[in-house]
């Protein structure tokens, strides 16, 4: 009884317990319901009671007793069913098979159908109160009711009854016992009553119990009887009678089975599905019990499940793949998520997420994990990867608690990681030492193509050249070998010169022309361009490899930092085969890990954080370092001051202290590490090249290279030449270009020039090891750039050097400013008039360079242009107006120039000569004159270009300018004696006036061409001055016979040089005025001067007085020809008698010989002259007769002579 009443009493307790619980948490359930939802199936899945509708329909329909409800995992069928219940008011039988079937064994061991059907079995009977089933062979504890003390005082009853029956039973065997029957033994009747009822109660009792007892088997000795169903495979078949009793002492209707599709054994459904028949078959059941399954669409064939069930019903999946995004998003601003979760990430994740339960359960305990690692209020975690972790952790639930013990799938992935990291290093030297060896090959490779492109041009050169040619040469002074030519250092100059002295074995020393000869090796590209293309060609590989190598550094020095998804990423073949573990959602897997968001920082989600705790990777470190080994520079550490505090004070002045973090924190953190910071830079001033491999990790990944470098800097004056013979020693002074205050840049190139001059030796590696220099701080090195183009992909540097004009002049650096800068594209200006080009830009920097270096520009640019010959006259004028220190290079670039100056105005005097040397200055008498009348006059360099012949023919198209100038130009052409013949000539023609006296030392040449052109005056001293050639005398007297003649006396002259006079080029009435001069009677025994005289007598009209016989007879016999001698004869024979007409025709030739006495007929041309000759003879009767003939053609005369 008190038992009785304690259970009554704690009832009382619990029950007002809860209502306080409730009145207590009554403010915050609204909270707790909106940060927590709970995953069991909800009632409110079918608000427009469809799906209900549909399940009543085939509740209340008598043909129908199996009804199948289907759709995929994940659809809402549990949610369905709970809906329908709320409207089903009749008895329902809920059995689940998830909740009561034990997992597959971890083998995957498949689940035996003897246990599904148990757990349906077990589910059936046991969710039915025990005191129903009375007669169940499945005995189960009964819990007493209220009433139990009544019935433990009815059985307390009956027992006393009974033993006072027994203690008494020999009186009721007496027959008198009952009588009387009165009221003072109603007790004893009563009694005896009682205690017969409570053992027709007791047996009967036992009687039904009965019914229940199950008989497995009788065993006598080697005999055993079993039942013959004891040996069936079915569990529900073998208790089907147990089934039955259960519907009969039941009032279930509806029996909902679910999750029986998860086990794929279609059989059970034809085993629940008989039973559903025999059930409703039997008599003893009053009512129709329908079986409600809830399956997947794929459990049947089509076929199959129509003829199965009676009647289906589809359910639509309230989530998948396609729209799980707006449930993930619902919950992320349930839980007010929105701005920390990446919504990228959740449109993605989403995608692999098709089960409404798993992602409220990974929301909820998102939540957990939230209060519980960000305690203090700060928000430090990454919202995305915890989220990401929680859903490894719900969909690989095993992998994630191996994960805790260093095994499963995601451990052996992150055990690869250094594996990954050593061969990524291991790969990447070995293409640095590929691309090394092709560096090398390459710069080996340009001075070879240069020798063989000489080759070739020394070739074509030798076929230019005469035969046996053995050495050439610009002069006559200096030869140069063939054989050592291909690498002389004047092979360009020699190549480039349009005149060549070559060194033969029998023709001695000759001289060849190459104009253009190069054209014929490349008629579009001369050498310089070709060389420069192979050298632009080598520059552009050599920047490519340069480059690559750099890469390939930086990612050696930041694989140990790089991210587990990027290694997993590069090396996605060698991991395979862990991915293949995750089986059938290896998928999201591959996800969460390649994208990163679960990586190496997993424990930092997955535990809570204690101050001053030391992570795994920090403990590694410290395990190394005691075991006297140092990590490598990028050791990831978590708590670097941690770290630190742990580690010894010697352990500072070790190569244990080179490590990326740590190093950051002593540099950042100076006064509170100022010894530990100290340390460092000693060990790294006395062990450089041990910390060769930190510095080159540290440049990559640490954060305060300022402070470290600008700290060696101060404290160890040996830092730049110790980084300069470095191997590494581009990457050195990379990261003190970048990285040191500008005024320590400055300060540390002042105080060593072999900064600068590395720098701009190896500018191309430097910028592609840090392609983000700040232009002002190459500027304030102070160097030049050697090649622009080289480091044209940094235009910001180029640009600004070129501002500041720090870079070599030379023609490529010309060429790229020209195209790449200033946005010109005509080349071809650029190679022909380089320096006209450059002034025609008025770019005030490039021209404020050149104008600078103008002899290095000259020698290096324009001197090595072989086209640069179009520079216009401006100029021209400017460069002659700079600072040239070398007449050599000047002079050579002149030479070239095709354009002239017009004037000398703004030229210094000191080079008016090598302007006329060079003739790039116009021919005019005006320039003539002002080269003269200089100071710097140079008398060889005007007569030189006055005597070129392109010089003479348009200076002589202009006459002499008048006034005093003509004087001075006249003397000095005259005292030019030095011009060529024709040149001197030309110029004597123009010169309008004569000269009193023949300048000194004049060649006879030039004494000729004086005394033609008649440019000196003819005076006895003149005449004597020529006294050395009798033909200048004869020629100046011919060139000047009218003065001669108006004053013959002047010259006392006799007759023979009167002789030579005749035979000088005059007219012939000079002539005849000179014979008039001579004296007659001395030709008589002169036959030649008779000769010479004849002909100009006989162009005398008139008949010369003083002739006589004698005379006439010496002029007639001597005169040629013989129409001259006829026409004399004719004239004189006057003074001749007739023996001596006779005589002179006896010598004359024949015909005239013929005449004489005779039989002849001689015949004569019919000339004039010859009738007139005739007609004299008759008269004179030396001749009988002629006449002209009458047959021949010609009608020659017909002489007839005297025959005696």
């Amino acid at each position: 009884m008190r038992k009785n009443i304690t259970a009554i009493t704690r009832w009382i307790i619990n029950r007002l317990d809860n209502f306080l619980s409730w009145m207590e948490s009554k403010d915050r359930s609204l909270d707790i319901e909106h940060k927590f939802i709970d995953l069991a199936p909800t009632d409110q899945a079918d608000k427009a009671g469809v799906y209900c509708e549909a399940i009543h329909f085939a509740t209340n329909n008598k043909k129908v007793t199996n009804i199948a409800l289907t759709g995929p995992y994940g659809s809402g069928k549990s949610s369905i069913i709970q809906s329908f219940l709320k409207t089903y008011r009749r008895p329902s039988l809920h059995i689940s098979l998830a909740a009561f079937i034990p997992e597959a064994d971890s083998k995957g061991g498949k689940i035996g159908r003897q246990e599904i059907e148990r757990s349906i079995l077990q589910q059936m009977l046991y969710g039915a109160d025990a005191n129903r089933l009375p007669l169940s062979r499945f005995k189960r504890i009964q819990s007493p009711s209220m009433w139990s003390f009544l019935k433990s005082l009815y059985i307390t009853a009956g027992v006393l009854s009974l033993w006072y029956t027994y203690s008494i039973r020999e009186k009721i065997f007496n027959e008198n016992y009952f009588k009387p029957l009165e009221l003072s033994n109603v007790i004893a009747l009563a009694a005896c009553v009682f205690a017969v009822v409570f053992l027709w109660v007791t047996l009967h009792h036992f009687y039904v119990a009965s019914f229940g007892l199950s008989l497995k088997s009788i065993s006598l000795k080697d005999v055993e009887i079993k039942p013959a169903y004891d040996d069936q495979t079915s569990i529900l078949n073998r208790h089907l009678d147990e089934i039955i009793y259960f519907f009969q002492s039941t009032k279930y209707d509806l029996v909902i089975v679910e999750d029986l599709d998860r086990f794929n054994e279609p059989d059970i459904f034809v085993t629940l599905r008989e039973i559903n028949s025999l059930v409703n078959e039997n008599s003893g059941v009053k009512r129709t019990i329908r079986f409600l399954y809830a399956l997947r669409d794929d459990m049947f064939i089509s076929t199959d499940r129509t003829k199965f069930f009676e009647f289906i019903v589809p359910v639509i999946p309230i989530i998948n793949t396609s729209n799980s995004i707006d449930m993930v998003l619902a919950h992320g601003k349930r839980l007010e998520l929105d701005k920390r979760l990446d919504r990228q990430f959740l449109r993605e994740v989403s995608r692999y997420l098709n089960d409404l339960r798993l992602i409220q359960n990974i929301f909820n305990e998102y939540s957990v994990y939230v209060a519980n690692l960000e305690t203090d209020g700060e928000i430090l975690l990454n919202a995305n990867k915890l989220l990401a972790i929680l859903i490894y952790k719900n969909v690989y639930p095993r992998d994630f608690e191996q994960l805790h013990r260093g095994i499963g799938n995601v451990a052996a992935l992150l055990n690869r990681q250094d594996e990954l990291i050593q061969e990524g290093e291991n790969r990447y030297r070995t293409e640095i030492e590929v691309l090394e060896k092709k560096l090398e090959i390459a710069e080996r490779q340009a001075p070879a193509d240069l020798t063989e492109l000489r080759k070739i041009y020394v070739m074509s050169l030798l076929e230019k050249m005469p035969a046996s040619t053995h050495h050439v040469g610009l002069d006559r002074a200096t030869w140069i070998p063939l054989t050592v030519l291909v690498n002389h250092d004047s092979f360009e100059t020699i190549i480039g010169a349009s005149r060549l002295y070559a060194l033969t074995q029998n023709q001695g020393q000759t001289v060849s022309d190459l104009s253009n000869w190069q054209a014929d090796v490349a008629p579009k590209k001369s050498y310089l361009q070709r060389k420069e293309e192979i050298e632009s060609k080598t520059a552009d590989s050599k920047s490519k490899i340069l480059q690559k190598i750099h890469e390939l550094r930086s990612k050696i020095a930041t694989l140990r930092m790089t991210k587990l998804n990027e290694l997993l990423r590069q090396n996605a073949e060698s991991v395979e085969d862990i991915f293949k573990r995750f089986d059938e959602n290896g998928e999201l897997a591959r996800f969460l890990i390649l994208e990163g968001h679960l990586d190496d920082t997993y424990y930092q989600y997955t535990s809570l954080f204690h101050s001053g705790r030391l992570s795994p990777n920090d403990n590694k470190f410290l395990i190394q370092i005691r075991a006297f080994v140092t990590p490598e520079p990028n050791f990831p550490l978590d708590n670097p001051k941690e770290v630190i505090a742990a580690m010894r004070d010697e352990d500072f002045r070790q190569s244990y202290v080179l490590n990326v973090k740590i190093v950051d924190v002593l540099l950042n953190e100076q006064k509170a590490y100022s010894n530990q910071a100290s340390h460092l830079i000693e060990y790294i001033s006395s062990e450089f090249e041990r910390c060769e491999e930190f510095l080159s990790s540290y440049y990559t990944s640490g954060r305060e290279k300022a402070a470290l470098l600008d700290r060696l800097v101060n404290s160890w004056k040996e830092l730049l030449p110790t980084a300069i013979s470095s191997p590494n020693n581009v990457t050195h002074v990379t990261q003190l270009i970048a990285i040191l205050p500008v005024i320590s840049l400055e300060n540390l190139a002042k105080c060593n020039e072999t900064l600068s001059t590395f720098v701009s030796d190896n500018l191309q590696e430097i910028l592609a090891s840090s392609p983000k220099i700040a232009p002002e701080r190459l500027e304030c090195l102070n160097f030049k750039i050697k090649n622009l183009g080289a480091i044209k992909d940094h235009s910001a540097i180029v640009r600004q050097m070129f501002e500041k004009g720090l870079y070599e002049l030379t023609f490529a650096n010309i060429e790229y400013i020209y195209q790449d800068i200033l946005g010109q594209s005509d080349i071809h200006s650029l190679r022909e008039k380089n320096f006209t080009t450059i002034r025609a830009l008025n770019n005030k920097p490039l021209t404020k360079r050149i104008e600078n270096d103008i002899n290095h520009y000259l020698h290096d640019i324009l001197l090595k242009l072989d086209e640069n010959s179009e520079e216009d006259a401006s100029a021209i004028l400017d460069i002659l107006r700079l600072n040239i220190n070398s007449e050599e290079n000047l002079q050579s670039f002149l030479e070239r120039q095709r354009n002239q100056l017009a004037t000398l105005e703004g030229v210094p005097e000191t080079l008016y000569e090598m302007l006329f040397r060079t003739k790039v200055i116009e021919a005019s008498w005006e320039n003539c004159h002002t080269f003269i009348n200089a100071e710097a006059f140079v008398e060889d360099a005007l007569i030189g270009y006055l005597d070129q012949d392109d010089v003479r023919a348009a200076i002589l198209q202009t006459p002499l300018p008048n006034g005093p100038e003509r004087q001075e130009l006249g003397e000095f052409l005259i005292s030019s004696i030095s011009l060529s013949d024709d040149s001197y000539r030309d110029y004597m023609h123009v010169i309008p006036s004569k000269f009193d006296i023949f300048p000194e030392k004049a060649e006879l040449s030039k004494l000729q061409i004086l005394v033609s052109e008649q440019k000196i005056e003819l005076t006895k001293e003149n005449l004597q001055s020529l006294s050395n050639s009798i033909e200048l005398q004869v020629l100046f007297v011919a060139s000047n016979i009218n003065m001669y003649i108006d004053d013959p006396d002047a010259l006392a002259l006799d007759d023979e040089f009167r002789e030579d006079l005749l035979r000088a080029n005059i007219s012939t009435s000079d002539k005849q005025k000179v014979v008039l001069l001579m004296d007659m009677k001395a030709i008589v025994n002169l036959p030649e001067r008779a000769a010479l005289i004849g002909p100009i007598i006989n162009s005398i009209d008139e008949k010369l007085p003083q002739i006589d016989a004698n005379i006439a007879k010496s002029i007639i016999s001597n005169s040629l020809p013989v129409e001259t001698t006829i026409s004399l004869f004719n004239r004189y024979h006057t003074v001749l008698s007739d023996d001596e007409v006779r005589e002179i025709l006896a010598i004359l030739p024949e015909p005239f010989s013929d005449i004489k006495i005779g039989f002849n007929r001689p015949r004569l041309e019919n000339t004039p002259v010859n009738i007139d000759f005739l007609t004299w003879l008759v008269s004179r009767d030396i001749i009988s007769s002629w006449k002209e003939s009458t047959y021949d053609f010609d009608k020659k005369l017909i002489v007839y002579l005297n025959r005696k």
